[in-house]
């Protein structure tokens, strides 16, 4: 069914183009993973894709990362601003000029229709090295930016003809592993074709002005429920304060302070309390707190709200200057995207508690980054754990949680492509809270090393619990092991042939209290 001519979208018409758009964004993902080389992007799927219009505004995304997601118009805008042409792709990671951290490598393409640009395409992928001072770029005891890998501003990497040779040699001398990069670097580009393919296509067969409608209808309707359901809390008020464990240089805790309040239809978020920059790399970029901001107010809408744009609209941040979810140049942040965007999400859900909102426990607030690097290779993962339960049930055991929806490495891809065997990977029985509702358990995953090499660990909830709600208990702390010997949540250790590196993942709080029924 056509809707070119149509002066306003029924609900039936809205919902096809929706879905119309959700699709190309779905198949820019498919045509990613099947075409990268790294298991972090092809198996794990670690990566995001997401649908602009020709203004900039994330009209789709796929049911991705939403630590990508919620930060990617951050690097259109960042693309816009160098003036593109039509059919230019751009690649960036600067987490000061819209990135997130130095391994999430981003690429923009500008799609063009007769030489004008109508949308733009972006893919998100966490590339398993990107330099810096410890092998997969995730280091540990990073206290500036230049350490933790090249930083990418947005620069021109490929026309329609071709790779900007230039700048693709620059970057490849810089990372361990240049095949490999150039591989997943080839599947984002195809991806982004993907995406301006459909878009053409899309255009072409219901006609530009109807695009045009059919984007601000899409966007001004995901605004309207999102304030709707801010209305439905109005007057809520609720505060709470998390935190980080160190920040891989000092072991002191480091604070996220959150009020939130409904007013009228319009969500405030003021982080005011917070820590300032601390020296270690678990700050983030104003990106990543409004990615969880987004994530937060999206988990409280229907499944049927469109995700685009219009949720951001309807959100009031307050965050102050030089605090260590605000970063600044020249802050380092790798984990800061991973690690302290959990811990956002977690103190946001904790203030929407306190404020009479009917949310699960906590989970396991964690993305367990294990980065193991030797000659010539370099392997990423994060791990999942438990979920918190709820009102409404048990929460899920060995899933990723919170900002990240990732699979797992399947066993047989990791000991395939690395000189790595997994001795043993299983749910971590018991780990949940205890409750009405158990919270989810956590998974053991036991690395045994063939050759020598490093393993970077960042890490959370070592020393401070997933936390119950509503009476119920506290999930188990996560545990990293070398050989049966305890390991600090943070670090980075030389290992040798034979070594196991185990790491126990945290369970998710209990809701309600133990043997109660109401």
């Amino acid at each position: 069914m056509s809707l070119t001519s149509r002066a306003a979208f029924d609900p039936l018409a809205l919902t096809v183009m929706s879905h119309a758009v959700a699709m190309i964004a779905e198949e820019m993902g498919t045509v990613l993973e099947r075409g990268a080389l790294s298991p972090n992007i092809r198996e794990r799927r670690d990566a995001s894709a997401a649908l602009f219009d020709e203004e900039g505004r994330m009209i789709a995304q796929a049911a991705h990362i939403p630590v990508h997601l919620g930060a990617m118009p951050e690097a259109v805008r960042a693309v816009r601003e160098r003036e593109p042409r039509a059919g230019e792709v751009f690649l960036l990671n600067d987490p000061y000029r819209g990135g997130s951290h130095l391994p999430d490598l981003t690429m923009v393409e500008a799609v063009g229709d007769d030489g004008r640009i109508i949308g733009y395409t972006a893919v998100r992928a966490h590339h398993a090295d990107v330099g810096g001072m410890s092998p997969g770029s995730m280091p540990r005891g990073a206290t500036e930016l230049v350490q933790e890998g090249i930083i990418v501003p947005p620069v021109r990497i490929a026309t329609e003809r071709g790779w900007n040779e230039e700048i693709l040699t620059f970057l490849l001398a810089n990372v361990r592993t240049p095949d490999e990069r150039l591989g997943d670097l080839s599947a984002q580009r195809a991806a982004c074709a993907a995406g301006r393919d459909g878009w053409l296509a899309l255009r072409r067969r219901e006609g530009a002005d109807t695009l045009r409608a059919a984007c601000d209808a899409l966007l001004d309707y995901t605004e309207r429920r999102a304030r709707a359901r801010i209305t439905e809390l109005a007057g809520a008020r609720g505060s709470a304060r998390d935190a980080l464990e160190g920040d891989g240089v000092s072991e002191d805790d480091v604070v996220v302070a959150v009020t939130l309040e409904a007013m009228e239809d319009r969500l405030r978020i003021d982080f005011t309390g917070t820590a300032p920059i601390v020296r270690g790399n678990v700050n983030c970029p104003l990106a990543v707190a409004r990615s969880a901001a987004v994530f937060v107010l999206r988990t409280l809408l229907d499944d049927d709200v469109p995700t685009n744009d219009g949720i951001a609209r309807a959100i009031e941040l307050v965050v102050p200057d030089g605090c260590a979810v605000n970063a600044r140049w020249p802050a380092a942040v790798a984990a800061g995207n991973v690690e302290m965007s959990q811990r956002i999400t977690d103190t946001l859900f904790a203030a929407l508690a306190d404020a009479g909102v009917d949310v699960p426990a906590q989970g396991q607030g964690t993305m367990n980054n294990v980065t193991f690097g030797g000659q010539g290779w370099t392997f990423y993962e994060t791990l999942g754990g438990g979920q918190g339960a709820s009102s409404r049930g048990p929460g899920p055991s060995a899933v990723h949680v919170g900002m990240s929806n990732t699979r797992n490495t399947p066993i047989e891809s990791l000991e395939l492509a690395y000189p790595i065997r997994i001795d043993e990977y299983a749910v971590r029985r018991g780990s949940g809270g205890a409750g009405r509702h158990l919270g989810g358990d956590g998974v053991v995953r036991r690395y045994r090393v063939l050759e020598a090499c490093t393993v970077t660990l960042l890490t959370e909830r070592r020393r401070h619990a997933p936390q119950g709600s509503a009476g119920g208990g506290p999930g188990a702390c996560g545990v990293n092991l070398l050989n049966d010997v305890p390991l600090p949540a943070k670090c980075r250790v030389e290992l040798s042939v034979g070594d196991v590196v185990s790491i126990l993942t945290p369970g998710g709080g209990g809701w309600g209290q133990p043997g109660s029924t109401s």
